[in-house]
């Protein structure tokens, strides 16, 4: 079990069923051996780097397409001979600063949990609208039409008439959090951090092309195989039936 969460760097939701035990049984085992909550891991080594704190508030809307969660993630570009997690700080060859970042757009839907996302250039409201009506195109060859949308106040969001014009081609409704409330946009911040782990480092890329490469096969495995703890242990996909 432990050998299994320091290779994986999965929860107890997903030990417990890889190895026909409950998962409380598991939780039970990691405490008693100390071991950290994911959360305060770094993804690629598994050292502990921080603590957090959660929110005990939680909800669900009762069909594919109520809600759709959407957000911006910035991940730094690797160089093409690799970064310092391929070589190692003192290793690391010549000087790489100034490569900017990839802008891994995401939208999850509030039920079902499946997800949509992209790596673009930017965050400008004008690239926020072109990525919901794709994403929008993806809900819809699942049969699932977006009702709501909701994301956090950021500019690209809530005062661009790109955006808006884009809500209104899909005839969804902007919802926005309150100010300083990310929870309430938790499915998709949630979906990003488990992206950083299982995706963005969960591995050492030697390119930026390498790691775009890797995106669309695991958001195919986490729509269609990856177990999800709060939908009772079942991938997304199984929701939209």
């Amino acid at each position: 079990m432990l050998e299994l969460r320091r290779a994986e760097r999965r929860g107890q939701d997903w030990i417990g069923p890889e190895l026909g035990i409950a998962p409380r049984t598991v939780g039970a085992i990691l405490r008693r051996h100390d071991v950290p909550r994911l959360v305060e891991c770094d993804p690629l080594t598994g050292e502990v780097i921080r603590a957090s704190k959660t929110t005990a508030l939680r909800y669900e809307r009762s069909a594919p397409g109520d809600l759709v969660h959407i957000d911006v993630k910035k991940i730094g570009r690797i160089p093409p001979d690799g970064g310092w997690k391929a070589h190692g700080r003192a290793e690391r060859p010549g000087n790489k600063r100034g490569l900017g970042y990839d802008y891994v757009h995401a939208a999850v839907d509030d039920h079902s949990r499946l997800a949509y996302a992209e790596i673009l250039d930017d965050e400008k409201g004008t690239t926020c609208a072109g990525f919901l009506i794709r994403a929008a195109e993806f809900f819809a060859s699942h049969r699932v039409t977006i009702r709501q949308v909701i994301s956090d106040n950021a500019k690209n969001y809530i005062i661009s008439a790109d955006f808006a014009a884009a809500i209104a081609a899909i005839g969804a409704q902007h919802l926005t959090i309150r100010p300083h409330c990310p929870w309430q946009n938790g499915k998709v911040e949630r979906f990003n951090r488990t992206l950083q782990v299982e995706w963005a480092y969960r591995q050492i890329f030697t390119s930026n092309d390498e790691r775009t490469a890797a995106l669309e096969p695991w958001l195919k495995f986490y729509n269609t195989r990856r177990r999800h703890s709060a939908i009772g242990g079942l991938p997304p996909i199984s929701r939209l039936s």
